[in-house]
Parts: structure tokens; C-alpha cells; sequence
């Protein structure tokens, strides 16, 4: 729903990706990002000529397919006025950042592919822009954040989540050991080389249990279903949870 429709202040214009995992998988986290937007009074676009963003494909070593993608998706965006396009999915927002580098000589797609990744920002990074009022629990909780490589590596989103949590009353806030270490998913990594990534799963999990918090937050769907799948595998009690979908909760 798009609550910001009613109101007579539009304060933001959002483009939104679903992404292809997201929206499959994880619809609810979708819907509480355009929810979140919505009530912090943002008109949200998700035009219908999207495509998968190309990571995966791009992953692979399919650049042929992954520059495909990327066009679509220039081109179903293009046709609509926005400030900034939101991606909740750390492993997308990181390659439609890279859509201007990836169409520099392309004469045609140069200039509209630089304007396009120049407007593509992480949700946390947008929610530390605006300054998002800082929100309170109504019952004392504990959280820890894993860092998505893709966010942290990447985009260099590090400061902007933990800024977030801290401003939160009535949140204890545990620093994970760590944490900007790969947690073993790494786009299809974890699907190539498994005997590693699970090492590396392992070494996360343990972290993350010896912080004793109730709830680990991140913002990417592969760490959330690796950390999922660990928690099973190990037999270790792990709430994880989508910054989006915490967010969402305090407003």
C-alpha cells in the first residue's frame, strides 16, 4: 500500500526493487520496507518493467545476461521521477551501483546508467540520511548486526546501521566479533565452495551465540538464509531478523 498517496505532503519520491529472492522469498520483508517508507511519508514506485538486478548472473561470470538485466532496468526506471532508488537486498544495491561502470562505453547507455546508479541507495544508508527519528521498544531487547559483505565491502555501509540502533531507546545494542566477516553465503559462493563457507558459517554462528543477543539483525537475504540454514544445521538458537522489517516495528 502506498499510504503517502493520501497524505498532502509527499516528502520523498522512492523507486523501490523488489529483486527476484526478495520477492519470492522474502515477501514480507518488501512489504514492510514500502510500509516503513510509506508512514516516514515517501511515495513509493516499483515500476512493473523491472528485472533481477544481474548480481547472481554477473556472480557466474554471465556478464552477457547480467548487462540484459541491467538494461531493463534502466530502462523501466528511466521512465519515472524519483530522488532515490531503495534496495533492501545488500548483494543488489552493490551491482546497481555498478550499472554506470558497467555501460561506460556504451554510447546509448553511458549517460542513463551513471544517473541511475547514482541514485541507488541501501535502505539503512537513506534511513541515516534523512536523520530517521530514533523510535523506542516497548520492551528492553537485545540485538546484534551482522555486516552483508556486500554492504559493508562494497558499498562501504558500516557507520549508518549502527547509528540507527544506538539512537533506539530501550535497545541494547551487542557488537558482534567479527562482524564484517564474511558469514559464507557470498552470493552463490556457498553453492561453489561449501566445505569453506561453512567453515566460515561455523565461525559466525559462534560469534553470534556468545553475544547472547536475542535478535541478529543484517540487511541481505543470502546472509539471512545462511545464517537460517547454520542455525538448523548447528542446532543453535538464532532469531535473525531484516533491518527493514526491525525498522518497521518502532513506527
Amino acid at each position: 500500500s502506498n499510504r503517502a498517496e493520501g497524505n498532502l505532503k509527499i516528502k520523498y519520491r522512492l523507486a523501490f526493487s523488489i529483486g527476484c529472492l526478495m520477492d519470492v522469498l522474502l515477501p514480507e520483508v518488501n512489504k514492510d520496507t514500502v510500509e516503513l517508507l510509506n508512514k516516514l511519508g515517501a511515495l513509493v514506485i516499483s515500476p512493473s518493467g523491472q528485472a533481477c538486478c544481474g548480481s547472481l548472473n554477473a556472480h557466474n561470470g554471465d556478464m552477457e545476461t547480467a548487462k540484459k538485466l541491467a538494461r531493463k532496468n534502466i530502462e523501466a526506471f528511466s521512465r519515472y521521477d524519483y530522488d532515490y532508488l531503495i534496495s533492501n537486498s545488500a548483494g543488489c544495491g552493490a551491482f546497481m551501483k555498478e550499472y554506470g561502470e558497467l555501460f561506460k562505453d556504451d554510447p546509448e547507455l553511458a549517460d542513463p546508467a551513471k544517473k541511475f546508479s547514482s541514485k541507488v541507495k541501501d535502505l539503512t544508508e537513506f534511513l541515516a540520511e534523512i536523520n530517521l527519528p530514533a523510535g523506542k521498544i516497548t520492551s528492553k531487547q537485545s540485538i546484534t548486526y551482522h555486516d552483508a559483505c556486500h554492504l559493508v565491502h562494497t558499498q562501504k555501509i558500516y557507520k549508518e546501521p549502527r547509528d540507527l540502533l544506538n539512537r533506539i531507546e530501550g535497545l541494547e545494542f551487542i557488537p558482534l566479533e567479527d562482524s564484517t566477516v564474511c558469514c559464507g553465503s557470498a552470493g552463490i559462493y556457498n553453492l561453489i565452495h561449501t566445505d569453506t563457507s561453512l567453515k566460515l558459517l561455523e565461525s559466525k554462528l559462534k560469534n553470534i551465540c556468545n553475544t547472547n543477543a536475542e535478535v541478529v539483525l543484517t540487511g541481505n537475504p543470502g546472509c539471512m538464509f545462511q545464517i537460517q540454514f547454520g542455525a538448523e544445521k548447528f542446532r543453535k538458537k538464532i532469531r535473525i531478523e531484516h533491518t527493514a522489517s526491525f525498522f518497521n516495528k518502532l513506527f
